[in-house]
């Protein structure tokens, strides 16, 4: 791994969708880092939202592709019904395994594979949602040396995913909104 070469991971769902989307608005173009969202959707249901938000946020965004190889300056999407993995050459991987925590795709399922390549080169924010995924993937991060944040319960639209992390220590820090915003800043 390059020296530097760092990936920021963002999970949530009920709830933290609408948090994640304004913390993307204010990413600027030229952000360094790639970054992996990850939300429970429903396969069922057609979202393009990706399209819809690619032509709106100054950072690309898109829906992550299969063995498709990650590049600083992209916003990754996990697409609904897949796990999206992160390979040990620096690529995505999507699954269609059982779902983990009744998701796919599975904030755990990213997280844990991003902590396994990229180690003290992770930095991931679990937000907003109503099951325990995600806590666990979290704790991973931190055991590798990754930097793991949660946002504040007090401040989730639904705290059940936040508090799961903090229950465990998954966490280094617990972080409210605005201050998750100012911590993404100051890695550009």
């Amino acid at each position: 791994m390059k020296k530097g070469n760092k990936i920021l991971l963002l999970g949530g769902s009920a709830g933290g969708f609408g948090v994640i989307l304004n913390l993307l608005k204010s990413i600027p173009k030229n952000f360094p880092i790639p970054i992996v969202v990850i939300v429970h959707r429903n396969p069922k249901f057609e979202s393009n939202f990706e399209y819809v938000l690619k032509n709106t946020f100054a950072i690309q965004i898109k829906s992550a592709e299969d063995k498709e190889t990650i590049e600083g300056g992209k916003v990754y999407f996990a697409p609904p019904g897949y796990h999206l993995l992160i390979e040990p050459d620096f690529k995505l991987s999507l699954d269609n395994s059982e779902p983990v925590q009744f998701s796919r795709p599975s904030i755990d399922v990213t997280m844990e594979s991003a902590s396994e390549v990229y180690q003290e080169n992770c930095i991931a924010i679990l937000f907003s949602g109503a099951n325990q995924d995600g806590a666990k993937g979290l704790l991973a991060i931190k055991n590798n040396g990754g930097i793991s944040i949660v946002q504040h319960p007090d401040s989730a639209e639904v705290a059940t995913m936040p508090q799961a992390a903090i229950d465990i220590n998954a966490q280094h820090h617990i972080y409210t909104t605005e201050e998750i915003v100012k911590y993404i800043h100051q890695l550009n």
